[in-house]
């Protein structure tokens, strides 16, 4: 959810739901006059209007803001739950009591309101996100994960995770009991979770390999930035994250691009190699996945990365700061973590004509889409990609 919003070197930018330009499923509900709830889906702000009523996401800066649709229903949350809370503030930090105390009155008060809505409001189809999961993994999992070269045997927050666990769990089953027979439940989330090794620090990468120049080293870890670049000297940058990206300074693209456009590929598949390469902190080789984005995507749009890398299969994430003084760290640049996002996340169905008591394989998150749609009797669009879950 950030991008490089044009060329310039600006940095990326926060995506928000006025930047969407397909319908989503409940645009497409909406217009065939079923009625929605939609509760923190992200990206849902600013919340754009639906066939029912709509609860901004983790995006919303604060509740201070029109965060609801209609804007009425701003007052009727307050009423209902008090302080509605979008996130878990500042959850990378040593604030351990405050950041579990925090993701469990969040969930709390979200089911609360879900539960609300779904009995107060008229509703075909309703969604519910619960960031907290999330929050929780990353500021929790080298506490739970016996195997994290932090963990320490016997610390206050080892059941942390499985107790946060055990509270989703109840309600989910306290709005399972809400719900009648005829009605299909989908439980999945977009991605799942994992120990994170250490970080790969992508741009001191670039420096060493000479296509990254900076107009003064830096003493010490400093976040990056472009105003520090030499970019007259510069072929290739990146950025940090769950996943590297790198950006190439194409001569005619980027203002003061250097790489010429016929040499564009040819340096694309050198920093695929290159990138591929780069062994563990131990000097071992690691399964790094390259890609370019047309090779997973069936279009590119807007501003996209040249490429993409998942360090060691995800198990490094990638590490934008410079000034690190190694190629490996293990220490995350945007506060404690000892989690990373996994490929691979959970689907959990069931409703009317849902054959049960079976494992799914080969399932992709682009399946939902003509999954619901179905279940509603709605016609799937010929240009949406996916297949029915059933």
């Amino acid at each position: 959810f950030r991008n490089r919003k044009d060329y310039t070197y600006d940095g990326l930018a926060l995506a928000n739901a006025t930047l969407l330009r397909e319908d989503a499923v409940w645009d497409i509900l909406s217009r065939q006059g079923k009625h929605v709830i939609m509760l923190a889906v992200p990206p849902s702000y600013p919340p754009t209007p639906v066939n029912g009523c709509r609860v901004g996401c983790f995006l919303t800066p604060s509740t201070d803001s029109a965060y609801t649709y209609p804007e009425s229903l701003k007052a009727e949350i307050a009423q209902v739950v008090g302080d509605y809370k979008v996130d878990v503030e500042n959850f990378r930090s040593e604030e351990k009591d405050r950041i579990l105390a925090s993701a469990k009155e969040m969930t709390l008060r979200r089911f609360q309101l879900f539960r609300h809505l779904l009995k107060t409001k008229p509703w075909d189809f309703a969604m519910m996100v619960e960031i907290g999961v999330d929050r929780v993994h990353h500021g929790f999992w080298e506490h739970f994960d016996e195997g994290h070269r932090r963990y320490e045997p016997g610390n206050p927050y080892e059941q942390a995770i499985p107790e946060y666990y055990r509270l989703v769990d109840r309600e989910v089953g306290r709005l399972l009991a809400q719900l009648d027979s005829d009605t299909t439940v989908i439980v999945m989330s977009d991605h799942g979770a994992k120990r994170m090794t250490g970080g790969i620090c992508i741009n001191e990468w670039l420096m060493q390999e000479g296509y990254l120049h900076l107009r003064k080293r830096p003493s010490g870890a400093t976040p990056f930035s472009p105003a520090a670049v030499d970019w007259s000297r510069t072929r290739a940058w990146g950025e940090g994250g769950y996943y590297g990206r790198l950006f190439i300074n194409v001569r005619g693209r980027e203002p003061q691009g250097t790489v010429d456009p016929a040499e564009y590929e040819g340096l694309r598949n050198e920093l695929a190699a290159k990138l591929a390469a780069i062994p563990d902190h131990e000097g071992q080789p690691m399964p790094t996945q390259v890609f370019k984005p047309e090779e997973i995507y069936r279009e590119c749009r807007n501003v996209a990365p040249d490429l993409m890398v998942y360090f060691g299969d995800l198990d490094w994430r990638a590490v934008g700061t410079v000034g690190m003084g190694a190629l490996h760290t293990f220490e995350n640049d945007t506060g404690p973590d000892g989690a990373n996002h996994a490929q691979q996340g959970i689907f959990i169905m069931k409703g009317p004509g849902v054959r049960g008591a079976r494992r799914l394989e080969g399932l992709e998150l682009v399946d939902c889409g003509p999954t619901v749609l179905t279940a509603l009797g709605t016609a799937v669009p010929a240009q949406m990609i996916g297949r029915t879950i059933g």
